[in-house]
């Protein structure tokens, strides 16, 4: 998938900002997932060093070489000040504005240096990503021709989520946290899978053998009464709600 992106982008835009850009974008979402707020806010930081760039190659037909220092408010005011049309208001307002509020959290809430003694946080980390998928979304949609809702659908399937309290042994997923009830080791192991989703029979081994007797009664019951899981076709996936379950409770995260 980042192949097909980065052949879409390196078409109108530099190789090695485009390679930045993915670089940092899929570390991010990637200690994200681990629960390494930090490094994905400094992931954050970085991705908008080449993002910037990029809007002054799109919109001045050059940009500040990487490693000398770009100064992010003059080429805010910069796009902005360009006449409507020049390029997509994207370009010229959304994108900068969006980017600035990564950047200041970088900059400005102690993720990447000492600053005013505010660690970060799930909050601070999960803004970065969203508006990390939002600029990348709307760069897609620019680039590749696609709709918001289908640039959104590549975001998706970019990054699968991985939880830490699962092991992968050649297909066979191991939950870390043995002491988990038989509903939470549904939902781990079907986080893990992502949108590829699982089958009873897959889910039925990777459960401890006592939870197999009610495991299909347990997978109704998430469906029917909570949600958090969808069947369709044969396999069960996890859903929105699922997703924010397994996040908001760490379920993922092995401490």
């Amino acid at each position: 998938m980042f192949s097909e992106i980065r052949a879409g982008f390196i078409k109108s835009l530099d190789p090695k900002l485009v390679d930045e850009l993915l670089a940092a974008y899929s570390e991010a979402k990637h200690n994200f997932y681990l629960g390494g707020l930090r490094l994905s806010e400094v992931e954050g930081g970085r991705f908008c060093e080449a993002a910037f760039r990029l809007l002054e190659q799109i919109a001045l037909g050059k940009f500040t070489a990487l490693g000398r220092v770009l100064d992010t408010e003059k080429l805010i005011k910069q796009l902005q000040d360009l006449p409507r049309g020049t390029c997509a208001d994207s370009v010229r307002i959304h994108i900068p504005r969006a980017l600035r509020v990564i950047y200041d959290i970088r900059n400005n809430r102690d993720a990447a240096h000492l600053a005013d003694g505010i660690d970060p946080n799930t909050q601070d980390a999960t803004l970065v990503m969203a508006n990390l998928d939002w600029v990348l979304a709307e760069l897609i949609r620019i680039y590749h021709g696609v709709s918001a809702e289908n640039a959104q659908d590549i975001i998706e399937r970019l990054v699968t989520r991985k939880a830490p309290a699962v092991e992968d042994f050649d297909g066979f997923l191991k939950v870390l946290k043995p002491k988990l009830q038989v509903s939470d080791y549904a939902l781990l192991t079907l986080f893990e899978c992502g949108k590829s989703g699982a089958t009873f029979a897959q889910i039925q081994e990777w459960v401890q053998p006592k939870m197999r007797a009610n495991l299909r009664r347990t997978l109704t019951r998430l469906i029917d009464d909570q949600a958090t899981v969808h069947f369709a076709k044969g396999q069960y996936y996890l859903t929105k709600l699922g997703i924010a379950e397994v996040e908001s409770r760490g379920l993922h995260r092995t401490t």
